[in-house]
């Protein structure tokens, strides 16, 4: 590059306006939850009756697929509670109150958004239209924080998401699935 140049500007990162990492003891507590909330659903699907004696196969067992789901979160919770472990967990160290109540409200803001589409849009509208609705809000209350800039497209992308999802839940269940939705 010679001195005439005009040294090249520099593209914004799309990661710019994120948060720092939260502390590795974070992730080990969220490690030990997930691996107690899995292994409590190993043994309530160990406990699930096989008919073996109706089928002659356990592969027909109502608890495989929660079995293996949960086999996969406790495993995928020990690899992060490791993780947390080798980046320091353990140490002494001080957590920012910032984020323990900014975290609070985003997980009561996604709770309400929850339960006011099982309790309220579902049964009350078409499947694909209450989980329209439900992606759409969800999407844009939590990009809405992110500033003034760019945010009627955003919104647009949160509609088109939104959109798109209740359509694909719809034909998946419906068409591949063969569940009736509500």
């Amino acid at each position: 590059m010679t001195a005439q140049q005009a040294p090249e500007e520099e593209a914004e990162s799309p990661f710019s306006g994120d948060r720092a990492p939260l502390p590795p003891r974070w992730d080990l507590v969220t490690a030990a939850v997930l691996l107690a909330f899995g292994l409590g659903v190993i043994a309530l699907a160990w406990n699930m009756p096989t008919f073996v004696e109706q089928s002659q196969t356990g592969l027909t067992a109502p608890g495989i697929v929660p079995g293996f789901h949960a086999t996969v979160i406790s495993l995928l919770a020990i690899v992060l509670g490791l993780r947390a472990v080798r980046r320091g967990a353990l140490r002494a160290q001080s957590a920012p109150a910032s984020h323990a109540r900014t975290d609070a409200s985003r997980l009561l803001i996604a709770a309400v958004l929850g339960t006011v589409y099982a309790g309220v849009l579902v049964g009350r509208l078409p499947f694909w239209m209450a989980s329209a609705l439900f992606v759409f809000a969800f999407t844009a209350i939590f990009e809405w924080e992110l500033g003034p800039k760019g945010r009627p497209r955003r919104l647009v992308e949160a509609a088109l998401i939104g959109l798109g999802t209740g359509l694909a839940v719809m034909l998946v269940f419906e068409r591949i699935f063969l569940v009736r939705l509500p």
